[in-house]
């Protein structure tokens, strides 16, 4: 049984294997990003909300409570923000998020933001066999559609938790994109057993995420160690250098982590520096891999 080897002891078709089960194929970068810009900046924010908690079972009041916290006050401040400087963006939000929370979604939407697929309740697709899976995916993609009067058309997965048959179902989905790898800077098509699917990948990273730096756990060993002066410069350092390599800028934040009185400027005094440098396209999501489809399009 390969499942009793080691590592060491797998044959080369294994580990083959399982390295070509999703892989990154070619590179998306347009050829020129609308507006002349010299980079496209996709803001995202995952609205987990309660689901931290209820996805492990969890019922510390505490815990919801801080889930709590990103819809009563971490998503009103980001859509002030975003409302200021007129800038689209993304919102990943699991389908049980969205039934707590229903008339933020649509206050999303009506602000001109997207609304992505984030899982049912915050699950762990790793630990899921396909079938689960599968019906945990479309049903938060019809869930989502009922609330908000759109169907998704971009996946974040769950904690970026991307399992052997996830590709698999984001096809079966007919997705446009997914936003939960890391194989590059820029987009990339994915590729599902060296077989090209069409699905733009907007990759994410954990350096522009800001729980890396800024999650608290009480009873474990997670504790904020990044003061948010320094969590601005990575930001702004990330951009600047996107800017030089006329690429993609995907930042992934959190309601109940970027949303605090402390820490909120870091999101407007971004927003406010990409801005001053005149080279960005903000985009949603959905609207950066609309376009990449299009050059595509134009280019094959």
């Amino acid at each position: 049984m390969v499942d009793e080897l080691e590592p060491w002891e797998w044959s080369e078709s294994h580990w083959r294997g399982l390295v070509n089960q999703v892989r990154a194929g070619r590179n998306l970068l347009p050829a020129r990003w609308p507006n002349d810009a010299a980079v496209a900046v996709a803001l995202s924010f995952d609205s987990d909300h309660e689901t931290n908690e209820l996805r492990d079972g969890g019922k510390s009041v505490g815990r919801l409570s801080w889930g709590q916290y990103g819809t009563r006050k971490g998503v009103p401040r980001i859509l002030r923000v975003l409302e200021k400087y007129q800038v689209p963006a993304t919102f990943f939000v699991p389908a049980v998020a969205a039934l707590l929370h229903p008339d933020e979604q649509r206050q999303v939407i009506d602000h001109g933001h997207e609304i992505g697929i984030h899982g049912w309740i915050h699950e762990l697709n790793s630990v899921l066999p396909y079938d689960v899976e599968k019906d945990l995916m479309f049903r938060a993609a019809d869930t989502l559609e009922t609330i908000i009067g759109v169907r998704p058309v971009g996946l974040r997965t769950p904690s970026w938790d991307f399992s052997p048959h996830t590709l698999r179902i984001e096809r079966e989905l007919e997705l446009l994109y997914d936003s939960s790898l890391f194989a590059d800077d820029d987009p990339y098509e994915l590729l599902d057993h060296g077989e090209p699917t069409g699905i733009i990948e907007l990759p994410v990273e954990w350096i522009r995420d800001d729980a890396a730096y800024l999650m608290m756990a009480r009873f474990s060993g997670l504790r904020p160690y990044t003061p948010p002066t320094a969590v601005f410069d990575i930001f702004k350092r990330e951009y600047d250098q996107a800017v030089k390599e006329k690429g993609l800028y995907v930042l992934t934040m959190h309601p109940h982590v970027i949303g605090y009185r402390s820490r909120i400027w870091i999101l407007e005094s971004l927003i406010q520096h990409i801005q001053d440098s005149g080279q960005a396209w903000f985009a949603t999501h959905a609207d950066i891999a609309r376009h990449i489809k299009t050059e595509m399009g134009a280019n094959s």
